[in-house]
């Protein structure tokens, strides 16, 4: 389908009903049509940004997330936001300032509506969903029914807290296939909670060149020069984008999931006599280097032998404190001002971000949900060879839209 066509199809649906809208389209003049490009333009500096402040904070344990999902959850926090609260959003989501909201939202619509186009057809699953939970007693401006249709839901926090919390965290377990379950617990939605917002994300692939089981066997990690622990690895041999990086420090590998659309890069320090091989290739890990690796200019084909650790990893994460070591201000703070579509007072009081994933020889399953919620109260490897048996950080990128779904530290196995 041509691209200008979609974007008329889908700018006419809004323009439709401009005057009942929070964010008329021409309102300040004619959508960028670059909108979707300009929406991921500051994803990945956002996501290697997160990465980095997640590790200042967890930096001895294995981390995965979903920069993707905290990303959007951020977005619709944005569009609910006004004044400096919105101005610290728009910053710490490197949104271009030049845009307007409306612009911003138009984009958001059409990304929305592109991934659901082409996740019929597409020989992977990818989806990402969105939802604002508001209290039932909270007052909502009226064009919010028609610009956030599908996301927006009333709830009774304050008659059924318990109740509320059990359908949120429902509502994420189907979107997430069942991979993440009990994402808010007990306690956490009270009488008091005003405002939840969510997104889930989900993706399943398909290596482009399998593992075979055959090959898997136990094999020794080194998690440092003094410790070992034992883990099944997958090998397999064949035509991958590879490349050994002087400016990173590491080695890197492509494994593309079918269709080629999406693929797993992964960032192999040299194994030493030190554990501080991960900390300088993330801290020489910047937007440059990042996009000469997914942009395809450095790697080079060529026939490797691989060798990955087969896992399945869980993690929690508490992300006020990061997101406020990243710059969003008041956002969780009571005088956040959140008015721009709720008509009464609500404030967003905590963030919690759970992802987890599956590596094994078929390939990868990986899912994610972030939640914002209110509430008072080596040996160096040949270059023939990637054999990842030493800690290593891993990115799962979609090359379509630029933008990073997954990523992660692997530095032990259970």
């Amino acid at each position: 389908m041509n691209f200008q066509l979609i974007l008329a199809v889908v700018l006419l649906s809004i323009a439709h009903q401009t005057h009942q809208q929070c964010f008329p389209p021409y309102s300040l003049g004619q959508p960028s049509q670059s909108g979707r490009v300009d929406l991921y333009s500051g994803q990945q500096e956002f996501s290697l940004g997160l990465l980095n402040a997640i590790n200042r904070f967890m930096p001895k344990e294995n981390l995965f997330f979903s920069p993707y999902s905290t990303y959007h959850a951020l977005l619709i926090a944005y569009f609910m936001a006004g004044g400096q609260t919105e101005g610290y959003l728009k910053k710490v989501l490197r949104l271009d300032q030049n845009q307007n909201k409306s612009d911003i939202y138009a984009a958001y619509k059409l990304d929305k509506f592109l991934t659901q186009l082409s996740a019929k057809t597409a020989p992977y699953e990818f989806t990402s969903a969105n939802k604002i939970y508001v209290s039932d007693d909270v007052p909502v401006r009226d064009c919010v029914v028609n610009d956030f249709e599908q996301e927006l839901e009333k709830y009774p926090f304050k008659k059924d807290p318990e109740a509320s919390r059990v359908s949120i965290n429902t509502w994420v377990e189907n979107t997430t296939h069942h991979m993440i379950k009990d994402l808010l617990p007990p306690g956490s939605i009270d009488p008091t909670t005003t405002l939840v917002l969510v997104n889930a994300a989900y993706f399943k692939g398909i290596w482009e060149n399998k593992f075979n089981p055959n090959l898997t066997k136990p094999e020794i990690f080194y998690v440092s020069p003094t410790k070992q622990i034992m883990v099944d690895m997958m090998h397999v041999e064949g035509t991958f984008r590879h490349e050994i990086s002087e400016s990173l420090g590491a080695h890197i590998l492509e494994l593309p999931y079918k269709g080629d659309n999406i693929s797993m890069y992964i960032l192999l320090p040299p194994f030493s006599n030190t554990e501080d091989s991960i900390e300088t290739t993330l801290k020489n890990l910047n937007l440059d280097s990042f996009r000469r690796i997914v942009d395809g200019g450095s790697l080079v084909s060529r026939t490797v032998q691989v060798a990955l650790p087969k896992f399945a990893l869980e993690t929690t994460i508490e992300l006020v404190p990061v997101l406020e070591d990243m710059g969003v201000g008041d956002l969780f703070e009571e005088q956040a001002n959140l008015s721009d579509v709720l008509e009464g007072k609500a404030y967003l009081g905590a963030a919690l971000h759970k992802a987890k994933i599956q590596v094994n020889e078929e390939g990868t399953k990986a899912a994610a949900a972030t939640i914002l919620f209110s509430f008072r109260s080596s040996r160096p490897a040949e270059p023939a060879q990637f054999i990842c048996n030493h800690p290593f950080i891993y990115f799962l990128y979609n090359k379509v839209e630029n933008s990073i779904l997954f990523a992660g530290v692997f530095r032990r196995p259970h």
